[in-house]
């Protein structure tokens, strides 16, 4: 009840006020949006050529080759492309293996894969260790610059220079410490 003596009040106000005027032209004005469609029907090889058309009209991104080759070629983010992928590829074939062992009788389980590797020469093992480790840390401690990037921190050339520098440096640290030193 109140609420609507509120509201009646708050109506009388407006109705004797100024804005009046545009209240009415407000009441007018059409809430609907009309927009003028047409549709025509094309046939598949059409529409094919509608799109060719269109992407031809698309921007084209440069190619790599236009940049200088020691800021973009295998600098840091490149490296960390190439680690994730490596990342991903060594998992997805441990997996895959994993699943087709039971089949084909091979035991990969984990006292068998350690088993195996304790068998190795101990240059092999380290040289295993590396090659897992350094993609492994490298991405990681990669990912950590990025995230700095998110925070707009680190774009000049020279702090760029400077991360990439300390990154690869802690990354072979890291590695070595991952290899030998647990």
């Amino acid at each position: 009840m109140i609420a609507q003596r509120v509201g009646i009040a708050a109506m009388r106000r407006t109705a004797f006020s100024q804005n009046m005027p545009r209240l009415a032209m407000a009441a007018r004005i059409s809430t609907t949006q009309v927009r003028p469609i047409e549709t025509t029907h094309l046939s598949p090889p059409e529409g094919q050529d509608i799109l060719a058309k269109q992407r031809l009209q698309r921007p084209i991104s440069p190619h790599l080759g236009i940049y200088k080759r020691s800021q973009t070629w295998f600098s840091a983010s490149a490296w960390t492309r190439i680690t994730g992928c490596t990342l991903s590829g060594a998992a997805y074939a441990y997996f895959l293996t994993y699943l087709i062992a039971p089949l084909a009788g091979f035991h990969v389980e984990s006292q068998s894969l350690v088993a195996g590797f304790a068998a190795l020469p101990f240059a092999v093992q380290g040289l295993v260790k590396i090659g897992l480790g350094f993609p492994f840390v490298f991405h990681f401690i990669n990912g950590m610059r990025h995230l700095s990037y998110d925070l707009l921190k680190g774009f000049a050339k020279k702090q760029i220079r400077a991360s990439e520098r300390t990154i690869l440096g802690l990354s072979l640290l890291s590695t070595l410490y991952l290899a030998f030193g647990l």
